[in-house]
């Protein structure tokens, strides 16, 4: 089942990196060889790997992964992700697909509506097991990437929900009912990511955001860090960094305009920040970094 999944993945992952597929949620990630740490901000999803392995980091915190398990991502997080083993003769291949708080809702209205969740949020990362059943529904999920336009239409989305099903059925059901439900402690975390991430260059006020999410200052605070693992602030400045990046790579901007942008009013500052989350100071980050495959 592994190997037909690697199989599958092989054809729509024709060089190393992050590629879109015909599938608008799913995801081949491919590389030959073993990578550095690579920064990225990971979106909510589910990363199945078919071949290779894998570790992710936040903060202090590492995962390793590898053929029948998954890694989930319940929040969008700055997170460091490294292929520890890969070749040209047997690639690093995963499947990602990402998390859609509704889709997931009709998933837990039809298959579960009143079973009981613990609302305390954990850490936004986890490894699990892969069981069979699961595994198999992501095979026939990857499969229709090589089916015709129509079946893709028709066949995509309850793939997609026996796959959701069986995560709800899992040791990560809280955590799927957390991503759905709007009025979770996760989701109220999420929607105050989504305003630093849309505010990075602004003063945060960390009492007006816990008020806007409707929790204390101190419930917040405690929240947002064990799904991060970080407080709200040391969370902005992930964003900021990882724009500024984003802003050299994309824009040719030099290190002093990308950070004044970004919100720092020192490039001395900014500079040794930069160079503290991504390994080397701006110029030559951005050097060594074009060479490199994109993975998200």
């Amino acid at each position: 089942m592994i190997d037909k999944l690697a199989d599958i993945l092989k054809r729509h992952a024709p060089h190393d990196g992050a590629h879109a597929t015909a599938l608008s949620r799913v995801h081949v990630l491919r590389s030959v060889t073993p990578t550095e740490p690579i920064p990225v901000i990971h979106q909510p999803a589910v990363c199945f790997i078919a071949q290779g392995r894998k570790q992710t980091m936040l903060g202090e915190q590492a995962w390793l992964y590898a053929p029948r398990q998954f890694l989930i991502v319940s929040a969008e997080l700055p997170i460091t992700g490294q292929v520890l083993d890969a070749s040209a003769a047997a690639p690093y291949l995963c499947l990602r697909l990402d998390l859609d708080p509704a889709t997931i809702a009709t998933v837990i209205e039809d298959a579960a509506p009143n079973a009981s969740a613990d609302d305390a949020p954990a850490v936004g990362v986890a490894v699990s097991s892969a069981p069979p059943q699961l595994l198999d529904a992501v095979v026939r999920l990857a499969g229709l990437l090589d089916a015709s336009e129509g079946e893709r239409r028709f066949l995509a989305p309850p793939a997609e929900r026996e796959i959701l099903y069986r995560l709800l059925m899992g040791e990560q059901s809280d955590r799927l009912r957390q991503i759905a439900y709007a009025d979770s402690k996760l989701a109220r975390i999420n929607r105050a990511i989504v305003w630093i991430k849309s505010n990075y260059a602004r003063t945060l006020r960390v009492e007006e955001m816990a008020a806007q999410v409707n929790m204390s200052t101190s419930s917040f605070h405690e929240h947002f860090r064990t799904v991060t693992s970080m407080s709200p602030l040391q969370y902005q400045k992930q964003i900021r960094l990882q724009e500024a990046r984003r802003l050299m790579l994309a824009q040719a901007l030099d290190a002093a305009t990308a950070g004044f942008q970004v919100g720092y009013e020192s490039p001395s500052q900014f500079s040794r920040e930069y160079a503290r989350r991504f390994g080397l100071p701006p110029k030559r980050d951005i050097e060594k970094i074009r060479a490199l495959p994109v993975f998200a």
